[in-house]
């Protein structure tokens, strides 16, 4: 594991929330409750044509680009694409607003009110990727699990039942019934297993891989200085040592544990990582995201 800078010499004891982390519901306090209630609790029909027009958009892009999901057409599967896409779209939007509904909005923002893109689990059930408008939940790719439903749906974000990624656990379990995966401990590319601690097997389902690359997994994992993702690396079971070939047969040789003992490179990649106040220093991780796109690409892409 390669050293890295000290730009944040404190540690966190546990994963206890302090601020938010990237995608992470932020809480609905009494201003957003009032801000909610002003701009936007009477809109809900202008705000739902609003993002029904922003997805014709976003449909247009990327029903072009994207291949089937699971052997399903566009746009099953896509709801990370979708939102980010359409959030990315509102973004250029807002700041130079033209419609009505675009001016109540930057009237909402310029007041304070919450409008971020979110990441977590819906009702226990998947994970699920939406938007939030203070005390609105907004999933602009509802219709990416059953085609059927409307592509956008508002509600209050106390009654959607979006909640965020607890732990480790939390993050297994609902892997293990939305996506079929058997989830198994990274001992095969010990220098990303801090970040990512986790290898999920989903045949028929998803490609094998390493979890989590999200944004918000990723700083779950360095809240607690990766204890947790340790904590994983030493109780968790192994990759069976077929699905362990397929994954290594495309990885970079670099990237790959120097020893038979990939347990114990991983387990020690996070303590030199702790030690050196990894969790702290955006380059560092920025580095080793690098590195799990390498792996994305295989053998044949230099570093």
């Amino acid at each position: 594991m390669e050293a890295c800078n000290d730009t944040d010499s404190r540690r966190q004891s546990g994963p206890v929330m302090t601020t938010l982390l990237p995608q992470q519901i932020a809480p609905v306090d009494t201003q957003q409750r009032t801000l909610t209630d002003a701009y936007l609790l009477e809109r809900i029909d202008a705000l739902q044509a609003y993002f029904l027009d922003l997805r014709v958009t976003v449909d247009a892009l990327l029903a072009a680009q994207l291949p089937a999901a699971a052997g399903k057409a566009y746009p099953y599967g896509r709801c990370e694409e979708i939102t980010r896409e359409l959030y990315a779209l509102l973004s250029t939007r807002l700041r130079q607003p033209e419609t009505p509904i675009e001016q109540v909005l930057r009237g909402f923002m310029a007041q304070g009110g919450i409008v971020r893109s979110i990441w977590g689990v819906l009702r226990e059930q998947y994970f699920q990727n939406a938007l939030q408008f203070g005390g609105l939940y907004v999933d602009v790719a509802n219709d990416t699990v059953d085609v059927n439903k409307p592509p956008v749906e508002i509600l209050p974000l106390a009654a959607s039942g979006m909640t965020a990624v607890r732990d480790l656990a939390h993050f297994r379990r609902t892997a293990e019934s939305y996506w079929g995966a058997t989830i198994y401990a990274n001992h095969l590319l010990p220098s990303l297993a801090p970040l990512l601690p986790m290898v999920s097997v989903s045949p028929g389902r998803l490609q094998a891989g390493l979890q989590s690359a999200c944004d918000y997994m990723i700083a779950l994992m360095c809240l607690d200085s990766f204890e947790q993702a340790e904590a994983w690396l030493r109780d968790g079971p192994a990759l069976p040592d077929e699905e362990a070939a397929k994954l290594l047969a495309d990885t970079p040789a670099d990237l790959r544990p120097w020893t038979a003992q990939g347990l114990n490179e991983s387990i020690i990649a996070c303590r030199r990582a702790r030690i050196a106040h990894c969790a702290a220093d955006a380059q560092w991780r920025q580095a080793r995201v690098l590195d799990y796109l390498r792996s994305l690409r295989g053998p044949s892409v230099a570093g």
